[in-house]
């Protein structure tokens, strides 16, 4: 049986703010948004503990909550789904950057 490979974790909190947004959004229920932005932010975050330890994945996981709350006041200045994919490239780069580059 051939190994699945994984998804990196800068794709998963990208996509967990995204589709967080999306699903709310679309859904018109903010919960079911709020769902899928915390199962994505607890698998980022375990994946941050295997990959780079338990400070770095702390580190990142207040920098998912913080672009998370940054994307409101962002968004009455730049627009919803412009912040969103904003705050969203920044937590995925700066996952990548601590936790997948080596990885």
């Amino acid at each position: 049986m051939a190994k699945i490979p994984s998804i990196p974790s800068s794709v998963v909190a990208a996509s967990g703010l995204v589709g967080g947004y999306g699903v709310a959004r679309w859904t018109r229920k903010r919960q079911l948004g709020g769902v899928v932005l915390a199962a994505a932010g607890a698998t980022a975050a375990q994946q941050w503990r295997q990959q780079a330890g338990s400070k770095a994945a702390g580190a990142l996981t207040v920098t998912y909550i913080a672009a998370f709350a940054g994307s409101h006041p962002l968004a009455k200045k730049v627009g919803a789904w412009p912040a969103v994919f904003g705050v969203a490239g920044a937590v995925a780069l700066a996952s990548w950057a601590v936790a997948d580059r080596n990885a």
